[in-house]
């Protein structure tokens, strides 16, 4: 099959703690990001991933599913955070401990 124009390559991307895993796909023109992410077949590979309530972008932006792709796109699946930052953040904050800002000793 000769690709053309209405052709669309993408890439689907899911990192785990261990490792990435990367889809590389063509795509119809016209194809969003929930068709690429069924595509890639990484749902049915990791079953965490859930196609109606979870996190996904395009080169790191937040994006729906039904958002067009564009040539090249980067599909990005995001897992759930372990620690919500603000609450280690107050966590740390009743303990007294402070949080270093920079790289530096606090000392001039």
């Amino acid at each position: 099959m000769a690709e053309t124009e209405s052709t669309l390559h993408v890439e689907v991307v899911y990192a785990k703690p261990e490792r990435q895993e990367l889809v590389r796909l063509s795509l119809p023109a016209g194809a969003t990001l929930i068709q690429a992410l069924e595509a890639s077949g990484l749902p049915k590979k990791h079953p965490e991933i859930d196609s109606v309530k979870g996190k996904f972008g395009i080169y790191g932006k937040l994006a729906k599913p039904d958002t067009a792709l564009k040539e090249h796109d980067r599909v990005e699946i995001y897992r759930p955070l372990v620690a919500d930052p603000k609450e280690v953040r107050k966590q740390r904050a009743a303990e007294g401990k402070v949080m270093k800002k920079g790289g530096g000793t606090g000392e001039e």
